[in-house]
């Protein structure tokens, strides 16, 4: 098995040697040199080229946003923005997702153990999501070295731990009121901002209310949310704990916090809860789509899109379960085919469909639903 080899670029000496310590303790990732900057980097790279480069945007003699334009036109590569939290941030590591870059975090944050561990699963994780992404934008498939072979299995600093974390399964037999409103949940990871931007502006303001888990870091979200909001007919926002859905409103689940459902009389309202990682993220598309089949049950179709991984697939079941119409991306116009992939694999998505044809779907959704 090889690892993934990875060039880290970041002005700071300590954030080297920070994200050096936590990507080494990975059995699977081999950090092959640090650069404090773009000219640094590009003389790493003459000698050696990266599987993956981790990629601050905040650097001197260039910044990060133009070294990765120019890594794009020239030697593509998958590239994980590790950026600030501040506004500023967030808006260049957006544009930098639009540029080629496969993944997005923030700075890595171990004040204490725990931090450290989940800093540890999100940086060595979206290293993973960016090798296999295997795909640039307008380029195709990547031909990045070692393409085809396959990495070293993921190491696991905690366990795993499943939406029962955060809330119950559902009842088997739990009634559920009849015509409910409805409500589309969909939940996204890598490849997942562009998707959504080229999935929500072709739904039209008078759609069913969305609920969405795409994985970002905190703070990230709101951005994101501020984007898509710009490009679209229906409102678009960050949820907040004890917002009401409407229609032509879609809610994303913020960064660093879970999202769930509750029916709430004849309607809907969102709960934004701390809690551990589930399926190694927070929000956890496996925590929104359990409450989902909890609150809304057939009243909710549920759609899971491109990212690595399985979260999302068990709570898509949970979901068809319920009653729910269940669709997956297909492979093809997915970055990476790991959630839906496995959706399809365990029997959760009903129906496989491209990016393309989604809007088509969720329009379908709405031409057969007997719900009001």
């Amino acid at each position: 098995m090889k690892r993934i080899t990875v060039l880290i670029v970041d002005d700071s000496a300590a954030a080297r040697s920070l994200l050096t310590q936590l990507l080494s303790e990975d059995p699977g990732l081999e950090v092959i040199g640090t650069a404090r900057d773009p000219f640094d980097a590009a003389a790493k790279m003459r000698m050696a080229l990266p599987d993956v480069m981790l990629l601050d945007l905040e650097l001197p003699r260039m910044d990060g946003l133009t070294f990765l334009t120019k890594i794009m036109r020239q030697h593509p590569l998958p590239v994980v923005i590790c950026s600030s939290h501040t506004e500023a941030g967030s808006r260049a590591a957006l544009r930098a997702l639009e540029v080629g870059a496969s993944e997005v975090i923030g700075k890595p944050n171990v004040a204490t153990a725990h931090q450290r561990q989940e800093a540890q699963i999100r940086l060595c994780d979206s290293v993973r999501a960016a090798y296999q992404s295997g795909r640039i934008r307008g380029a195709g498939r990547s031909t990045h070295p070692g393409q085809g072979a396959q990495p070293a299995a993921v190491i696991s600093p905690g366990p795993k731990l499943s939406a029962v974390e955060i809330l119950p399964p559902p009842r088997p037999g739990a009634p559920i009121p009849a015509n409910l409103p409805p409500v589309i949940a969909i939940g996204a990871s890598t490849g997942g901002t562009e998707a959504l931007a080229a999935l929500l502006p072709r739904i039209g303001p008078e759609t069913w209310p969305i609920v969405i888990v795409q994985h970002m870091p905190e703070n990230f979200t709101a951005a994101f949310a501020r984007r898509l909001n710009g490009l679209c007919p229906a409102e678009v926002k960050e949820a907040v704990d004890g917002d009401r859905l409407a229609p032509g409103r879609v809610m994303i689940a913020p960064g660093n916090r879970h999202m769930l459902l509750h029916r709430q009389g004849r309607g809907y309202r969102i709960e934004i809860r701390d809690g551990p990682y589930v399926c190694r993220h927070r929000p956890s598309v496996d925590v929104l789509f359990r409450s989902v089949a909890i609150a809304a049950g057939p009243a909710a179709p549920g759609i899971l899109m491109t990212g690595m991984g399985d979260d999302g697939a068990r709570g898509l079941l949970e979901m068809r379960n319920a009653g729910s119409e269940t669709l997956a991306q297909d492979e093809q116009s997915s970055v990476v085919w790991g959630m839906p992939g496995e959706a399809v694999r365990i029997g959760a998505a009903q129906r496989v469909a491209t990016l393309n044809a989604l809007p088509n779907e969720i329009m379908r959704f709405r031409s057969t639903s007997s719900a009001p």
